[in-house]
């Protein structure tokens, strides 16, 4: 599957702006299954900018605007191929596996996607009443599909009941939001099963007459570490694997590690409009 990628972010401030200092991560992931054929960046007023990776493994873009501004917009340019096909419904859990799993050197190896943050938190009586409802774990790749199919059923998309700080025990108290609320709660669950799992940030291609949820801007699932496999995607909001039509542009602990936009400025207050557009293109078409 072939996808180009429009993303705009526009900033408009009720005061000049004299200033501000940005940073983005806006540019696809590249692996075995991804590739990234072209990406560029417009930004208005215009500026450089300058990029590195971090320690997660994302590309991080940073630019700086001296003159005073009374607007801020930078638009992501992405073509993409991505070529994912469905196992985890294959995959034997092995003796092999539940070894390497209870293993002190794989929690070591992968404790940073083990560890709590303030975003993926749940409280003892949430954990409680996801094992009641979603059933005991065998093993980790059959126990995440259960918790994300637990999530799909209980849990209401909701677009106006939480925003980018909701963090996943507020959400789980009224088992409503987003995608990102859907992936930070199933990060918690997991985590604390002492399963390794990391937030993916990305975009969703929905075609004519589908029923998933999330095209309308970035979308967020998450990624378990199977054990001698590697990492899985789960999309949570629609209870299905992360396949061809998921685009990855980063990965982290929580939202945090990934936001596609982070900046200060000095100036009044402001508002952000966003924008997001996949496309599906055709495989051999040739692009500049």
């Amino acid at each position: 599957m072939k996808y180009k990628i429009v993303h705009t972010n526009t900033f408009k401030y009720d005061a000049p702006v004299d200033q501000s200092m940005n940073t983005i991560r806006l540019r696809p992931l590249e692996d075995e299954c991804q590739q990234l054929i072209s990406y560029r960046t417009d930004i208005h007023p215009s500026a450089l900018t300058k990029g590195h990776e971090d320690v997660w493994g994302n590309y991080v873009e940073e630019f700086f605007i001296a003159e005073p501004h009374t607007s801020l917009e930078v638009i992501a340019t992405s073509i993409v191929t991505v070529q994912r096909s469905p196992f985890l419904q294959d995959i034997p859990y092995s003796s092999e596996m539940k070894t390497l799993f209870e293993s002190h050197l794989y929690k070591e190896h992968y404790g940073a996607y083990l560890v709590e943050t303030a975003y993926t938190k749940l409280n003892m009586e949430q954990i409680r009443a996801v094992q009641k409802e979603a059933g005991s774990m065998k093993d980790p790749l059959s126990y995440a599909l259960q918790v994300m199919d637990y999530l799909y059923s209980s849990f209401t998309y909701d677009k106006d009941s939480t925003n980018v700080e909701t963090t996943a025990e507020a959400a789980f108290e009224h088992k409503r939001g987003v995608c990102q609320d859907f992936s930070h709660v199933m990060l918690g669950i997991l985590r604390a099963s002492g399963i390794p799992s990391r937030y993916v940030s990305g975009y969703l291609y929905v075609g004519e007459d589908s029923a998933l949820k999330g095209d309308a801007a970035s979308h967020a699932w998450v990624e378990v570490m199977v054990p001698g496999i590697g990492w899985a995607g789960l999309d949570p909001t629609n209870n299905v694997e992360a396949l061809s039509n998921h685009i990855r542009v980063g990965t982290g602990r929580d939202y945090a590690d990934v936001s596609p936009l982070q900046g200060k400025y000095r100036g009044g207050e402001s508002t952000l409009d966003v924008g997001v557009s996949v496309q599906l293109l055709d495989a051999n078409e040739r692009h500049n």
